[in-house]
């Protein structure tokens, strides 16, 4: 294990400095820009703003690394996402910061293809399950410890928003300063909604609504929680709440989606989701520990649906469309998770904090009815034809990591040779799959078979 992981040691401590500055900023600026006075339709639309930049960098932050290759791009991407922090406390304005959140989305979104692209290449058809699970829990772990390392500081002074700075700044040198050789180019795939939900409905619905879900519990949790009365420590570890949520119950969601109709899972979490938002609504729940446990349960029934969905998408997807099904249920999922937030905070205006968790019941309640109406259209697949569920494939954290290589010969993908920034002996562009052939990068990849059967990762 320890030679599987040493190649990519580098980037995995790149992915939790980086990470754990991300995680920091969640929490911090919804309570700091409470405490500047800012309305909660402001905060929301900040909020938005972060999965704006989401969506345009899985669009347009391809282009980027294949212009400036992946190295390039990954420092490109760590300093604007280090410099975008900084300006929080400078530009204390809510279009400004909707602006900056915005930028940090784009970077976010380019960050975790650069990453994965390069975990894809590095790991072979043995190790990759394993090597992803990895990249996953260390993903899911920097962000609840950036969470909750906002405890003690003083969310008015310009100390977190330095730290978050830094810690971002720091994501850098391990990449930069590695030996190791850059992956192959990313090819881009075309956005097809229509054939999306033709093939899978439930799949792209259930992303849609979970996406509004998600995004809203992600971003609007730690303002609900200093406007019940929490400390700004207390809101920290109520907002990670969620996410810890999420990482005790994704494989078992998962798993058992193998052993039955998926669609019945995902409305289970749906249906259970919108139970324990309705009981913090009815309760209002002022305790903390009170508090804490019941986002520690909306956590654990909300968080694994996105999962559960990407993998009824795969099962009803042809090999050769799992790129495509990947990165149009990311995309679904994440314009869902621009208009949560919003909706979320004008709730929050009429009716006070708890119009965060009345929103949560109606978009659950919408997923379940949707679901029914699924099962009556359309019988489950048998068992042994569904996609084996992989943890690494479908965790929304970071991306969509597809099961199945990609095909640079179908119709709907761009051959990477058509980009400028892999022009050199590297890459034998004859073969329109960026395999290497030869220098260094044998050693670190292996065989030249091994490099064919090793894809690279898409577009989202």
């Amino acid at each position: 294990m320890g030679q599987t992981l040493a190649p990519i040691s580098a980037l995995l401590l790149s992915v939790a400095c980086f990470v754990l500055g991300h995680g920091l900023q969640s929490t911090l600026l919804p309570l700091a820009a409470e405490s500047a006075g800012f309305t909660d339709l402001e905060i929301g639309v900040i909020s938005s703003g972060y999965f704006v930049g989401m969506v345009l960098g899985c669009l347009g932050a391809p282009h980027v690394i294949m212009r400036a290759g992946h190295i390039r791009a990954f420092a490109a991407m760590v300093s604007l996402m280090s410099a975008a922090a900084i300006v929080h406390p400078i530009i204390v304005d809510p279009i400004a910061w909707f602006v900056i959140r915005t930028v940090s989305g784009f970077c976010l979104a380019a960050f975790y293809m650069i990453v994965e692209s390069w975990l894809n290449e590095r790991a072979t058809n043995e190790n990759r399950g394993g090597i992803m699970s990895l990249y996953i829990v260390i993903l899911f772990g920097s962000m609840v410890v950036g969470q909750v390392s906002i405890s003690g500081m003083d969310i008015n002074s310009f100390v977190p928003f330095a730290i978050a700075s830094v810690t971002a700044s720091l994501a850098v040198l391990p990449v930069t300063l590695t030996t190791s050789t850059q992956p192959a180019p990313i090819a881009l795939v075309q956005f097809r909604p229509k054939k999306l939900y033709n093939n899978s409905p439930a799949a792209f619905v259930g992303s849609l609504l979970v996406g509004v879900t998600n995004g809203t519990l992600w971003t609007m949790t730690p303002l609900y929680g200093s406007q019940i009365g929490f400390t700004t420590n207390q809101a920290a570890f109520f907002s990670a709440a969620i996410i810890a949520g999420g990482m005790l119950f994704q494989w078992p969601a998962g798993k058992l989606s193998d052993l039955i109709d998926r669609r019945i899972v995902l409305l289970g979490l749906a249906g259970f989701t919108g139970l324990t938002a309705l009981a913090i609504s009815l309760i209002n729940p002022t305790d903390f520990l009170i508090a804490t446990g019941m986002v520690l349960i909306i956590g654990i029934f909300s968080q694994p649906a996105y999962a559960v969905a990407v993998a009824h998408g795969f099962d009803y997807a042809d090999p050769e469309d799992f790129v495509e099904t990947s990165s149009g249920l990311l995309l679904a999922f994440g314009i869902g998770s621009i208009f949560g937030p919003l909706i979320a905070s004008l709730l929050m205006e009429r009716l006070g904090p708890t119009g965060l968790f009345w929103m949560i019941v109606v978009v659950s309640l919408a997923l379940v009815a949707f679901l029914l109406t699924r099962l009556v259209a359309r019988e489950a697949m048998d068992p042994d034809d569904k996609t084996d569920f992989e943890y690494s494939t479908t965790a929304q954290v970071g991306s969509v990591i597809t099961p199945e290589p990609l095909d640079v010969d179908a119709d709907n993908v761009v051959p990477p040779e058509e980009f400028p920034a892999y022009e050199d002996d590297i890459y034998n562009f004859d073969t329109g799959s960026g395999d290497r052939t030869s220098g260094p990068e044998e050693e670190a990849g292996g065989t030249e078979e091994e490099a064919e059967s090793q894809a690279p990762h898409p577009a989202r």
